[in-house]
């Protein structure tokens, strides 16, 4: 189930930025529903927090799902600065007395640097016949600083957690996305909150097939 859901969302996303490297779901779930739900985007990035939150609240808004940004929730000073297992557990009790059912919750975990060979189109197919050709033809390998391609892979975890009366908060689904070099913010977003929509679907959480067949209007 785990592999075909992968190779769905491969195939799905094409050459999106987003690919879905890891995914899990609790054992104990066969399908998950929600009435409203709290999104979170925790990013140092104000922009890309407000774009990912408004984006993402849409797609609860068109399947009839109560939704609300974290960043109508929660103040700035909150925000501002760690805080204490006992402030969070009071957010935690102040979502369950405003009847919130889910909290959707959204965070790079990493960045990683890396490297790709620069295809050298000229010559891509020619046969080199002697070693001095062929050593001549590639020999930028040892010194041209130009013959790789750098980019950064950032590494995002979305988990979806219940929030349960007398229940501390359990996590129902985790997806685990690489976003390879997001030269452009809006449609990174677009690429992120679609893939995330179509794990949500295939699992029935939240998010169910048929229940609206645009998907995203992104």
């Amino acid at each position: 189930m785990k592999k075909a859901l992968l190779l769905l969302l491969l195939v799905l996303t094409g050459c999106s930025a987003a690919q879905l490297v890891n995914n899990w779901k609790n054992p104990d779930i066969v399908l998950f529903h929600a009435n409203k739900v709290l999104i979170v985007g925790m990013a140092p990035n104000e922009e890309a927090r407000e774009a990912f939150e408004s984006k993402m609240q849409r797609e609860f808004t068109k399947r009839g799902v109560e939704s609300v940004r974290s960043l109508d929730l929660f103040d700035v000073e909150f925000t501002a600065s760690a805080r204490s297992d006992d402030e969070i557990l009071r957010v935690e009790q102040q979502l369950l007395d405003k009847d919130f059912d889910a909290i959707l919750f959204n965070k790079v975990v990493g960045s990683q640097d890396k490297q790709t060979f620069r295809r050298k189109i000229k010559g891509m197919n020619q046969l080199f016949r002697t070693f001095s050709d062929d050593y001549k033809g590639h020999q930028d390998i040892y010194y041209d600083e130009d013959y790789y391609d750098g980019f950064t892979v950032y590494h995002v975890e979305t988990s979806l957690f219940c929030i349960c009366v007398d229940k501390e908060m359990e996590l129902i689904w985790r997806g685990a996305i690489d976003i390879t070099d997001p030269a452009n913010m809006d449609k990174t977003i677009n690429d992120y909150i679609k893939l995330v929509v179509l794990a949500m679907e295939e699992q029935d959480l939240i998010f169910y097939k048929g229940s609206n067949n645009e998907v995203t209007g992104l």
